[in-house]
């Protein structure tokens, strides 16, 4: 017993600590309205904005690259053809620089990505706000 506690302790201080405030992304989703909404799958707009981009509604969880009614780029389905899914982590990273993520994700140092845009700071934040909108 004693050692099964040390070992789920030991698991708590390695896994990875996701300190995003999901308030402070929702404010900070004013920046992808342009091109992202959030409608829920019943048709409730949770946050209106532009098509260009996917809808992100549920978007953590999901396999990357399957939103239905969007045309991805190859590359970015390909680093979902192995079944990954966005977690908060993957997301934050993405958004930082989503060339660079799909270049690193699918190991083709010529990957591109249809989103140009990267958010500079509060990654963690807006990647929380869309982890709190539950499917």
């Amino acid at each position: 017993m004693k050692y099964a506690l040390i070992a789920a302790a030991a698991a708590l201080i390695a896994a990875p600590v996701f300190a995003g405030d999901a308030a402070e992304g929702e404010a900070e989703f004013k920046k992808c309205k342009s091109c992202h909404s959030i409608v829920a799958d019943d048709g409730t707009v949770i946050q209106k904005g532009g098509k260009t981009g996917p809808n992100l509604y549920g978007i953590i969880g999901r396999q990357i690259g399957t939103a239905a009614d969007f045309k991805y780029s190859a590359d970015l389905v390909a680093a979902g053809a192995d079944g990954t899914v966005w977690d908060e982590a993957s997301l934050a990273a993405f958004i930082t620089d989503p060339a660079a993520w799909l270049k690193e994700k699918t190991g083709n140092a010529g990957a591109k990505s249809k989103m140009t845009f990267k958010l500079k700071d509060d990654q963690d934040d807006l990647a929380a706000y869309l982890a709190s909108l539950k499917l």
